[in-house]
């Protein structure tokens, strides 16, 4: 059954069709605040908060079929018939979904950092890492984070992490993620979305130095979607949209023109 998305919204009603952005696993609708005003001068755009992750409602359930209707139920909701749609590695993969299932509903397709495949797991020690912080115990972010950097080496990582855990009306801690449900179905996490192909104008865009659209993708991922064109950020790596804002706007605007 799909789910009401939480979801910010920028800029006014325009003739064209809407930007709505997807982000990726344990993101929220706030990691594209600060890009989508600048797309909001040239569209009005949404950014969802997906299911287990932001302000949107925990679910025990959790796969691309199921979040591409949330995302649809979304756009009924907002009267949106058609849009762009802008989806970064989870979100990308929740994109990529939508078009397939839903074809009718997308106007230009644009996917950050992520191809269509099954990913072998890479996030254990991320989830021990959050999972062996005791909500109960800890009084500061900081202490948090001198646990997790245990089990995450980056720091930029652990700080990403950390914003899911907000201060609780009891005054101590909670996370916004669901990660129990996020560990129970990371095989769908990881899976290739289900579908033959999608033929609308698609445009995938990597970062030279990720390895998560690896020229050995290439094929499988131009077989689903057989009139994509994929861009590479030179010296970026998977979160291409921060690393090189003004670089991955560009490629985005142009496209979306």
């Amino acid at each position: 059954m799909a789910i009401k998305l939480n979801f910010d919204h920028y800029g006014e009603k325009t003739g064209g069709s809407p930007l709505v952005i997807i982000h990726g696993l344990y993101g929220s609708a706030s990691n594209f605040r600060g890009l989508a005003k600048i797309y909001a001068q040239h569209y009005q755009v949404y950014c969802v908060d997906l299911r287990n992750h932001g302000n949107s409602p925990h679910s025990d359930d959790m796969s691309y079929p199921l979040m591409a209707a949330d995302v649809v139920e979304f756009m009924d909701d907002q009267n949106i018939d058609r849009a762009h749609i802008l989806g970064h590695s989870m979100g990308g993969k929740t994109a990529m979904q939508v078009a397939l299932s839903y074809p009718e509903r997308i106007d230009k397709l644009v996917l950050g950092d992520i191809a269509p495949i099954l990913y072998p797991n890479h996030h254990e020690s991320i989830f021990e890492g959050l999972t062996a912080i005791p909500l109960d115990q800890i009084k500061s972010r900081g202490e948090a984070d001198k646990l997790l950097s245990q089990y995450v080496d980056e720091a930029g990582v652990r700080m990403f992490l950390l914003t899911n855990l907000v201060r609780s009306d009891e005054g101590g801690f909670n996370w916004r993620i669901n990660i129990p449900a996020l560990i129970n179905n990371y095989d769908h996490i990881a899976a290739a979305p289900d579908g033959i192909s999608y033929d609308g104008e698609t445009l995938f865009i990597r970062g030279e130095h990720s390895h998560y659209l690896l020229d050995e993708y290439v094929p499988e991922t131009l077989e689903l979607f057989p009139s994509a064109r994929i861009e590479t950020i030179d010296d970026c790596g998977h979160w291409l949209h921060s690393e090189k804002p003004q670089e991955f706007s560009k490629i985005l605007l142009d496209f979306l023109k």
